[in-house]
């Protein structure tokens, strides 16, 4: 596998096509979103990292502030901005009833037993998160934590397809709901 990383070293997504850049979820950047368990632009622990590896394939804690009054609804969107893709990889989509939880306790973004107020949907590799498992060799590779505060919930939009059955490429788009805020968290890991 490092042979596999060195010849994909060049070949990185970027974050042209992140959820952060959509049109639909453009905002205030006044969320503040951070975790006890790294910093921004920290490593992330191996406990918050894909069993594979050696990882528990825990969410990490995450907590955010100011919450913008009015809030509805909050979406977290966790992305692989490194990943040899044409775009990033979705390692979590969530959505957080604001009401339910003030903050996310570790693992719970789990697909088997998500925390409270919490309603995991679809991301690119399955469902629930799924922690960093980078190719060895490939280079340190950044995993971005987007927060944001919708005005109402994404369940009241129109969509064609369920929202439970979407895949995240199709439903980040129909978010139509006006972002009152919203926040980022970068952890990195590197094999």
């Amino acid at each position: 596998m490092t042979l596999l990383g060195r010849l994909l070293k060049n070949r990185r997504a970027g974050e042209t096509h992140t959820a952060w850049n959509l049109p639909n979820l453009q905002g205030p950047d006044q969320l503040t979103l951070t975790s006890m368990d790294f910093g921004d632009g920290d490593t992330m622990p191996l406990k918050n990292c894909a069993k594979q590896i050696g990882g528990a394939d825990q969410s990490p804690h995450l907590t955010w502030a100011p919450l913008p009054p009015g809030t509805a609804q909050l979406l977290l969107v966790v992305e692989d901005i490194d990943v040899p893709m044409a775009k990033p990889a979705v390692h979590c989509l969530a959505l957080i009833d604001p009401s339910a939880a003030e903050h996310l306790e570790p693992g719970a973004l789990s697909a088997r037993q998500p925390g409270p107020g919490v309603r995991i949907l679809r991301s690119t590799i399955g469902r629930g998160y799924h922690g960093p498992a980078p190719i060895k060799g490939h280079g340190p590779h950044r995993y971005v934590f987007e927060l944001f505060a919708l005005s109402t919930p994404v369940d009241s939009a129109a969509t064609t397809t369920p929202i439970a059955r979407a895949r995240p490429r199709a439903f980040l788009p129909t978010v139509t709901a006006p972002v009152l805020g919203r926040g980022r968290l970068t952890g990195v890991y590197e094999r």
